[in-house]
């Protein structure tokens, strides 16, 4: 390994020389005079605004599961729980949940990692006619799916239209009628084009 340094002609070399890298660096950083103002007044430097909350989408029994050899039997019979299953839980247990689209979930609910739920928000703008319920400024982002997932791609077209299903088997029904595909439920929705529409 090599090492080099940069000293004056006419210093010691056998001195040693302490270098002050901070005072370096804040002797040679500049500070434009909108950052000044910013720090002057203590206004935060980094800021999340609003937060962003990625939701899964998965077919049913289709989500992902991590095991090792102790633990494979129990995750198989029980998978963990993911933000879709959550919601079709908090559905089936809150009437304001019914009323909600999947994004917007995130927005009156907070989701907890650990025990695998969404819990209602205890701080927000409280939300009008519905007492005990806050709404925070958070997004709630579904990941994408490539048309070639054909019915991971209809479930995920399904849940950014249908409100409050309670299951999976619940967005497959229309009118009373249940279909056997994601892909026929959003046919039966008028969620797809065809060549119908210029049928007269």
């Amino acid at each position: 390994m090599a090492v080099f340094g940069v000293q004056p002609e006419n210093s010691d070399s056998n001195a040693l020389q302490v270098i002050d890298e901070i005072a370096q660096y804040q002797a040679g950083r500049y500070i434009s005079s909108n950052e000044a103002a910013w720090r002057i007044f203590s206004f935060p430097m980094h800021e999340r605004n609003p937060a962003v909350i990625h939701l899964s989408i998965h077919l049913e029994n289709g989500q992902r599961v991590y095991f090792t050899d102790e633990n494979v039997l129990q995750r198989a019979l029980n998978p963990p729980g993911t933000t879709l299953t959550a919601f079709f839980t908090l559905c089936q247990e809150d009437a304001f949940a019914r009323t909600l689209l999947y994004s917007e979930v995130p927005s009156y609910y907070t989701w907890n990692e650990t025990k695998k739920v969404f819990k209602r928000r205890r701080r927000g703008k409280p939300v009008d006619g519905q007492p005990g319920i806050f709404r925070e400024n958070t997004i709630g982002r579904l990941y994408t799916v490539h048309p070639n997932q054909n019915e991971c791609f209809y479930l995920r077209m399904l849940l950014v239209n249908v409100p409050g299903p309670r299951s999976f088997h619940e967005l497959k029904v229309v009118n009373g009628v249940t279909h056997a595909t994601f892909r026929s439920a959003c046919q039966a929705l008028n969620l797809l084009e065809s060549d119908q529409q210029w049928d007269i």
